[in-house]
């Protein structure tokens, strides 16, 4: 086969892959331009003695959206958690048919998912609100995990410039999140919950019962401020007071050192910037724009 006669097959396969599985987690029996999926298959594989054209390829279809809908459900542990399996499901095939995977990696699978909870709230009523908040919360944690890195400063790098010229960037693995209900307690419970019931696996049917039953109860409403980052290559978030979070979105919106510090408010104290500096220097936070 010549290279473009290549190219015209692995497109139309990727074509008949990518369209959504039907209700019963079918091949569609109609592709998006109308033609009967069983013609189109046909002209590019062979039937066997126990499988249809249409069926030899209804089988790389369920492949791929049942990796695809696995991969939504291993980065969101705290909004299945949230929905149950049931609404879970339903809401990843919808965001999938909306918003197809576009990347060489699953990992971007999740980018816009809260971006779809906004933008259809019947797939997560009367729970949107929260499940937005996880959502976010769960791919932050996804870009610090192995989000780009760039070089950091110093104490001594911030010392030696002047504070109304000087403008500091926060790495881009970084996420600030303000929430309305503590995510990451929730999450972080969530997860502990699913690790004891991966470690009950073997165990006798009446605990793995048990432990798997057992529902994290859902947060009760408090604003919270939080970082969420990495360090020595493991994923952390960090609360901060809501003036250490206006200074740190100042940063990031590219304002000057001084006038970010002034973001925080007067009630803030030199000797609490001076600590909030040194830890953010310490967890490697800071780069130069």
């Amino acid at each position: 086969m010549r290279p473009m006669g290549l190219r015209a097959l692995q497109r139309l396969m990727l074509q008949t892959l990518v369209q959504p599985l039907t209700a019963d987690d079918e091949l569609a029996p109609r592709g998006r331009n109308g033609r009967a999926m069983a013609d189109v298959a046909a002209e590019f594989i062979k039937p066997n003695d126990r499988l249809t054209s249409f069926e030899r390829l209804q089988i790389y279809a369920r492949c791929y959206w049942f990796r695809l809908i696995d991969s939504v459900y291993e980065d969101s542990p705290g909004l299945l958690a949230l929905l149950g399996d049931g609404r879970f499901n339903a809401l990843v095939r919808a965001y999938l048919a909306k918003y197809p995977s576009r990347s060489f990696t699953l990992r971007d699978l999740c980018a816009r998912l809260p971006q779809f909870i906004r933008e259809h709230p019947a797939w997560t009523a009367p729970d949107t609100a929260l499940a937005h908040a996880v959502a976010r919360f769960e791919w932050a944690q996804t870009v610090a995990f192995d989000g780009e890195a760039r070089p950091g400063v110093t104490v001594d790098d911030i010392a030696a410039a002047p504070p109304a010229r000087l403008r500091l960037a926060l790495q881009p693995y970084i996420t600030l999140l303000t929430a309305e209900w503590p995510i990451d307690d929730y999450v972080l419970a969530v997860k502990r919950r699913n690790a004891l019931r991966g470690e009950a696996s073997n165990a006798v049917d009446r605990a793995r019962v048990r432990i798997g039953s057992r529902r994290v109860p859902r947060p009760r409403r408090g604003r919270i401020h939080v970082v969420v980052h990495r360090y020595r290559e493991q994923l952390y978030y960090k609360r901060v007071d809501r003036a250490h979070f206006r200074i740190l979105e100042a940063l990031a919106a590219g304002r000057p050192l001084a006038q970010a510090i002034g973001a925080g408010g007067r009630s803030v104290r030199p000797g609490e910037v001076r600590e909030w500096f040194a830890t953010g220097v310490e967890l490697g936070w800071f780069c130069r724009r």
